[in-house]
């Protein structure tokens, strides 16, 4: 591209005033640096944009072109700084989220309605697509957060602690496991196992089960929680899932949960954000609800 804002500014100032010194005084400018520059935009455009009438400089038809170009140009940076500098006045601004478990969307609807009554003018948007690729997303700047427990890796990217969690192994009351303080994953050998989908990413089938041994009977890909709760209570399978996903579900009974191995299985959750706006006010303020909402036994503060 080779015009500059400030060459669609000096064409816009020259054709309202009608003159280099009167359009330098507005930009700042004296007529000697103005007629050079008008004489570099000229040179890159290959056309005269101006024809001296009198004492008036008078557009050219490809001057008049520029113009039209140059004033919606103008006028649209103008809005935009105005935009933005309001977005820092009014603590407005974008917040697109993801996290890297479909379970935890259950509890952010109340911390949201939480966040819209200290940041009306932040617009919130849940990404559910970004929930496999959360890294690449943030990196590639189609995120402003995530709730992850993968290892973050890159230097670009900054987290903040939220909770801890414990994976325990769902069943129905009936079932022989019920009888049991903890489940090994070698018990889990006979059984039907209900996992998220894609089974190739399943951490408890891929990273614990298969590696010791214990090769479920039957892996069943089921997408929602609420369906693998009631599958699990009709005696049709087990699984393995966070203890606070399914605590009003133990509450009541309905299904029993026993820790998966003699010390059980813990994961930290974080939240991951560029590093450039870790210290935005309103992602600051929405990793503090995050931390305050944990949803976990024990929460950590960020």
């Amino acid at each position: 591209m080779n015009l500059e804002v400030r060459h669609l500014q000096l064409v816009a100032a020259v054709a309202e005033v009608g003159s280099l010194t009167r359009a330098g005084e507005r930009l700042h400018l004296t007529q000697s640096a103005l007629s050079h520059q008008l004489r570099d935009i000229e040179a890159r455009l290959g056309t005269q944009l101006f024809l001296r009438v009198g004492k008036r400089l008078v557009l050219t038809p490809a001057g008049e072109r520029l113009l039209a170009s140059a004033r919606d140009v103008l006028a649209r940076l103008e809005q935009t700084e105005v935009d933005i500098r309001k977005m820092g006045e009014d603590r407005a601004g974008l917040l697109r989220l993801t996290t890297e478990c479909y379970t935890c969307y259950h509890w952010l609807p109340a911390l949201l309605t939480r966040y819209r009554r200290r940041f009306p003018r932040v617009e919130v948007r849940i990404d559910i697509e970004s929930t496999r690729h959360p890294f690449e997303r943030l990196l590639a700047g189609q995120l402003e957060l995530a709730i992850v427990s993968s290892p973050v890796r890159d230097r670009r990217l900054v987290t903040e602690p939220l909770f801890d969690d414990e994976f325990v192994v769902i069943a129905a009351p009936s079932h022989p496991f019920a009888k049991r303080t903890h489940v090994r994953p070698i018990d889990m050998r006979g059984e039907t196992l209900f996992v998220y989908p894609p089974r190739d990413e399943s951490w408890v089938l891929n990273g614990v089960l298969l590696p010791a041994g214990a090769v479920p009977e039957r892996v069943e890909e089921v997408m929602l929680t609420e369906a693998i709760t009631e599958l699990v209570r009709a005696g049709l399978g087990v699984s393995v899932i966070a203890r606070w996903a399914v605590r009003p579900l133990l509450a009541s009974g309905a299904l029993i949960a026993r820790r998966f191995a003699a010390r059980g299985i813990h994961r930290r959750w974080n939240a991951a954000m560029p590093k450039d706006l870790a210290r935005a006010e309103f992602i600051r303020e929405f990793v503090a609800l995050l931390s305050q909402s944990a949803p976990s036994e024990r929460a950590r503060g960020a």
